[in-house]
């Protein structure tokens, strides 16, 4: 989280906003003080306790209640700005007529692409497109390099418009963990919005840092639980094909590749 935070602190050029932290079930005195010192150092700062068992989709709608603004970033605590106007790239993107919800450009720490947008019925559900991938590969250019519209981006960095967040209902506490980002993004475009990628927020995602993998039973199984629960949801939609994917190209790899 230190990381996520000062680097927005010190990299964005972007200042008007504030910064909402969801504790969750932390246990570590050290994560307590260092709020207090967050929250004494910066009055843009604040931080609410959700005390319930872990739920993304119902912490985010617990910490949106506590927003003052009209754009909301979902963002989560493993995540690095890379540079100055990622910040404001997502309020220009989100911000555009017609526009409901978008998300940026992340990475592993190698610089391979961890998010580039989501693509429906990818794997039989969905997948980020460009995945371990490169972003200057010539062979699946313009995707990498262009701002542009898609069915869905991942909650590890969304940002929606609160209007729209309100008028689609939030997210979806079924899916307590997995796919509730795609499913958010999914009503997004139900309601008659635009999901945009703007590969020009980049942000460093060292991804599953303290929630760790799915490397257990369970967890796998809650898995495919909220896989089963999100084909029945959206079958039409995966059958028909995502509308920002050409049909002639694979289902089985993330690099835009045809289907050979």
């Amino acid at each position: 989280m230190g990381l996520c935070l000062t680097s927005l602190a010190e990299q964005s050029d972007y200042t008007n906003y504030e910064v909402i932290i969801a504790e969750n079930n932390s246990t570590d005195p050290e994560t307590f003080a260092y709020y207090e010192k967050l929250q004494k150092e910066d009055g843009r700062i604040s931080v609410v306790v959700w005390e319930g068992e872990f739920n993304y989709s119902a912490i985010n709608n617990f910490a949106v209640k506590h927003a003052r603004g009209e754009l909301f970033l979902f963002l989560n605590n493993d995540t690095e700005f890379m540079d100055a106007q990622s910040l404001r790239e997502l309020v220009v993107s989100v911000l555009k007529p017609g526009v409901g919800a978008c998300g940026a450009m992340l990475y592993y720490g190698d610089r391979t692409i961890q998010h580039a947008g989501v693509i429906i019925g990818m794997g039989g559900f969905a997948a980020h497109a460009l995945w371990s991938l490169s972003d200057r590969d010539e062979t699946y250019y313009p995707f990498s390099l262009c701002e542009r519209r898609v069915s869905a981006v991942t909650g590890a960095c969304l940002m929606v418009r609160r209007s729209v967040f309100e008028e689609t209902g939030g997210m979806e506490e079924d899916f307590a963990v997995a796919l509730n980002d795609v499913d958010f993004c999914m009503k997004v475009r139900a309601a008659g919005y635009h999901i945009l990628f703007n590969p020009y927020a980049r942000l460093y995602h060292y991804e599953s840092k303290s929630r760790g993998y799915e490397d257990t039973v369970q967890k796998q199984a809650r898995f495919q639980k909220e896989i089963n629960r999100f084909q029945q949801k959206w079958e039409t939609e995966i059958l028909n094909g995502d509308p920002y994917y050409n049909p002639n190209l694979t289902l089985h790899r993330a690099d835009y590749s045809m289907d050979i």
